[in-house]
């Protein structure tokens, strides 16, 4: 009886530490979890805030022509820190539930890799449509233009990952979030529905590496 109640007492501990399920999802998609709260941080400050001091943060981390004439280069990075254009928690739940799929297949490297390459890509070539247009004197040109937001990155790993998915889901998702995406440019014709068609350019671009798409196959 006394060696059975040393057994339990040495084994308890053991079995105490062992991690539980949500605990090791969070272990495994570490970026997507420090983005998530990154997001989460930052949509709450602005919500605190007055209109004219959330109007003034959008306004000074905005990627446009402007701060890159000036050097302010990092907005390219602060603008992804703000969810735009819809609810806070609607952006926030697409970033874990897009980003966080990305991670669990691909890793984390792969994963931020893809984000930032639509992110940066699509506000880079955007932002730059935006600068010969105001050189060659196109009307409806701004070089302080409102842009921030995750939905370049959101686009571009999403469509990635349908890109690298079964070929139904390629057959039938692409076409149609494709179509979305045109229909939304043909609506608003603003900038950011520009700049989702070449996030989603980006992301079929993205699917063609033999980096990702070697990880893709081992994932399955």
């Amino acid at each position: 009886m006394r060696d059975d109640l040393a057994t339990d007492e040495r084994t308890a501990p053991a079995a105490e530490s062992t991690p539980g399920p949500a605990v090791r999802v969070l272990s495994r998609l570490r970026l997507t979890t420090v983005y998530v709260l990154l997001l989460t941080v930052t949509a709450t400050w602005l919500a605190g805030q007055s209109h004219a001091g959330r109007a003034r943060f959008v306004r000074h981390n905005s990627s446009n022509v402007h701060h890159m004439e000036v050097g302010k280069w990092w907005t390219m990075i602060t603008s992804a820190l703000v969810v735009d254009g819809v609810p806070a928690w609607a952006g926030i739940a697409a970033v874990a539930v897009v980003l966080g799929l990305a991670e669990w297949r691909w890793g984390p490297l792969r994963a931020g890799a893809v984000f930032l390459f639509g992110h940066l890509g699509a506000t880079l070539l955007t932002e730059g449509a935006m600068w010969a247009m105001l050189v060659t004197h196109i009307p409806g040109a701004l070089s302080r233009a409102r842009d921030v937001g995750i939905s370049y990155g959101l686009v571009a790993t999403a469509t990635c990952l349908i890109a690298l998915g079964p070929a139904r889901l390629r057959r039938y998702g692409l076409p149609a979030l494709a179509l979305a995406l045109a229909g939304a440019w043909a609506t608003d014709q603003e900038l950011a529905d520009a700049g989702h068609l070449v996030a989603f350019g980006l992301g079929l671009l993205a699917s063609c590496s033999a980096w990702l798409r070697a990880r893709a196959r081992t994932s399955h």
